[in-house]
């Protein structure tokens, strides 16, 4: 199972992107899907998670600016970010729970982390 992300890049303060993140390989199902972000010298903290029936859930770095949607028919989650400010600058992670087969327990696997900078 693989997990590719894209999307990031230079975006100017109050300006808006949209990160992409693709699961592939052996699925039965994605269950669970977010993103986290890290910057330089903090933890990793929630930015948002979305359920396989669309429930969300938002940390408080998501909350007001950021949404998070998905498309089941593509294993893909999207995180859309707008009003973007310079402390928004971090690398972002996705996440999926995946369950390969029927009968086996799903598991964690996140994508390689794509940076936006928020700078003018």
């Amino acid at each position: 199972v693989q997990l590719q992300a894209s999307g990031g890049g230079l975006v100017q303060p109050g300006g808006s992107v949209r990160l992409s993140c693709a699961v592939s390989g052996t699925i039965y199902s994605v269950e669970v899907m977010g993103w986290y972000r890290q910057s330089p010298g903090k933890e990793r903290e929630l930015v948002a998670t979305i359920t396989s029936g669309g429930s969300t859930n938002y940390g408080d770095s998501g909350k007001g600016r950021f949404t998070i949607s998905r498309d089941n028919a593509k294993n893909t989650v999207y995180l859309e970010m707008n009003n973007l400010k310079p402390e928004d600058t971090a690398a972002y992670y996705c996440y999926a729970n995946v369950r390969q087969w029927r009968f086996r327990a799903p598991r964690e696997y996140w994508g390689q982390g794509t940076l936006v900078t928020v700078s003018s």
